[in-house]
């Protein structure tokens, strides 16, 4: 079963890019941190598309909590100036993926 928001995923990963290679450039850590959260999210996804049972609510806990961590480490780019804000769709595609995931964890 491949999910529908896997795709979402993946593009909200191509918009994070380019946010990703500026905090890299400020503070190397936080954007190695930020580029390892974000592109755990549609490996746990796919991966748990395949998996069953527990298995698969596991991989989508990991997935909503790497979407969380990329949110925090947004949070602090900007909070240490290393963004100017971040573009609202990407913002909107990041809260539409952790409320997804929220769901499929509870069913």
């Amino acid at each position: 079963m491949v999910l529908r928001i896997y795709g979402v995923a993946i593009e909200m990963l191509r918009m994070l890019r380019p946010v990703m290679e500026r905090i890299g450039s400020k503070d190397p850590n936080l954007g190695d941190q930020l580029r390892r959260a974000a592109t755990s999210i549609p490996l746990n996804l796919s991966e748990g598309a395949y998996s069953q049972g527990r298995n698969e609510r596991a991989r989508w806990h990991t997935a909503m909590g790497s979407a969380a961590e990329v949110r925090a480490c947004l949070d602090v780019a900007e909070a240490l100036g290393y963004v100017d804000g971040v573009d609202e769709e990407l913002r909107i595609k990041l809260e539409h993926l952790i409320g997804t995931l929220y769901r499929l964890t509870r069913r």
